[in-house]
């Protein structure tokens, strides 16, 4: 199966339950932000900017579980900002798993090894010698590392850590191949870390999903390759959804890089380019969602917004109407699905009800009306249904021999016309980049402070990549 059976069934139950119960709206995955303090900048991504007043804010950890409780959605993604920066994270996982949901984390994976580490220490016995003795041995924890988890204090051993689950998934963010990714998170290093990331959880026995945003700029050819990469790894599934200039993310790209939109995100047109061999991937690799709503990014058939059923809680409370696009914020789930005028969202037999909501084709709107029967046709039951029960996918072969690290790890990042112009003008002084701790450390544990890419100040490196466009250096 390309998901695993107890979470088809409890997916399965969730919606029978609410189609006898004529349910007109119902929650079927909550998008629980607990904070939106983030380590990296991402291009195309307008969260930390449109909250930045709210950046120190953080859900308290009953109220975090209350929000789930409310909407009662069977799967909850704990986003952001970056999830694993939250004091209270391995509390709210086991809380969540209290409930009974399904819970994808989702992360931009510099934290994860230190994560799993903890998990480590608070396990190890000899038992355990296998499988770090592997870690070791493929550079995942260092000798220094592997030596702390075996003297594991008592602390250490009694810390509440985030443990492998068939209802967890480590849920990573990969745009693209090395160079690709590292360009779009402004920060070398990061596509390497997150390969590290997964070997390890998936050597620990973690379940490991993967989700991509594509753009404009994003290379298609590049996406399969990607995709072939990550499935010799042997990750349990991917998510894909085109990136659409949703208010915050259009701001950010005109005022923090002075570039027009138009130029990185998909229009509706541009979409349906991109994804005109999402059918052929999905038969190739685990693609999470409904063969419908694939469909509907290929250009196949029209579908309709259902963003109620994939609602957003956050520090401000219910984010209305969806998670993309913020119109207000409500006290409680019953209270924004009874006073938001849905019927004003969304494109209708191709006209857009609001103007904002003209070229978004995302997942969190338009998945869901795939599995929920919205623009029903003859036969997609059972469509879905194979699809879902039918043999994962075997990993594919072809990605042992993808060139995934194509960037910094050959010495082609995108800060190398920058690392030499500092170079040539400084003359051997530590550069910039190195003063303000970009180089990625190996748990991450320096990734949220200084002044670097990962901090959220890009001044540095925008004033040297503005010298080289002044000045190019010589060949």
């Amino acid at each position: 199966m390309r998901f695993p059976l107890a979470l088809t069934l409890r997916i399965t139950r969730h919606i029978v339950k609410h189609k006898i119960l004529r349910t007109p709206k119902f929650a079927m995955v909550l998008q629980l932000e607990p904070l939106h303090t983030c380590n990296l900048t991402c291009t195309g991504c307008g969260r930390i900017r449109e909250y930045s007043t709210s950046l120190k804010d953080m859900v308290p950890l009953e109220q975090c579980l209350g929000a789930a409780s409310e909407c009662d959605a069977p799967m909850v993604s704990i986003c952001g900002g970056e999830p694993l920066i939250y004091p209270k994270i391995e509390e709210l996982v086991v809380g969540l798993r209290e409930q009974g949901r399904i819970i994808y984390i989702c992360t931009n994976g510099v934290f994860m090894r230190k994560k799993m580490r903890e998990y480590l220490a608070s396990i190890y016995s000899p038992a355990v010698e296998p499988q770090l003795a592997r870690l070791v041995s493929e550079e995942l924890v260092t000798e220094k590392e592997a030596e702390q988890i075996r003297k594991a204090d008592a602390a250490a051993r009694a810390r509440v850590t985030i443990k492998p689950s068939k209802w967890l998934y480590w849920n990573v963010h990969v745009d693209g191949l090395e160079y690709t990714h590292d360009l779009i998170v402004e920060r070398e290093g990061v596509f390497k870390e997150c390969v590290a990331a997964i070997k390890m959880a998936k050597i620990l026995g973690y379940q490991v999903a993967t989700n991509t945003t594509v753009y404009k700029e994003t290379d298609v050819q590049e996406l399969e390759d990607m995709f072939k990469y990550l499935s010799w790894l042997d990750v349990d599934g991917h998510t894909i959804s085109p990136g659409y200039d949703y208010d915050a993310a259009k701001k950010d790209m005109v005022k923090r890089l002075a570039r027009d939109p138009k130029e990185f995100f998909l229009t509706r047109d541009l979409t349906r380019q991109k994804f005109k061999d999402i059918e052929r991937w999905g038969q190739m690799f685990t693609i999470f969602g409904t063969p419908v709503y694939q469909e509907f990014l290929a250009g196949k058939r029209e579908l309709t917004c259902t963003a109620w059923a994939i609602p957003t809680y956050n520090v401000k409370g219910w984010k209305a109407p969806c998670y993309l696009m913020t119109d207000g914020h409500y006290p409680t789930y019953a209270e924004m699905l009874g006073k938001v005028v849905w019927e004003q969202y969304g494109v209708v037999d191709g006209v857009a009800r609001d103007p904002r909501c003209e070229n978004c084709m995302v997942h969190c709107g338009y998945d869901p009306s795939g599995a929920l029967g919205t623009n029903y046709q003859s036969g997609d039951n059972w469509k879905n249904f194979r699809y879902n029960f039918s043999a994962r996918p075997a990993p594919s072969p072809e990605g042992a021999q993808v060139k995934a690290f194509n960037g910094v790890s050959i010495g082609k990042g995108h800060l190398a016309e920058a690392k030499a112009a500092v170079k040539s003008e400084f003359s051997g002084a530590k550069s910039a980049f190195a003063r303000g701790g970009n180089d990625l450390p190996s748990d991450g544990a320096s990734a949220a402070s200084g002044g670097g890419c990962g901090s959220g100040d890009t001044s540095q490196r925008d004033e040297v990549l503005a010298k080289i466009r002044r000045d190019p250096p010589a060949a």
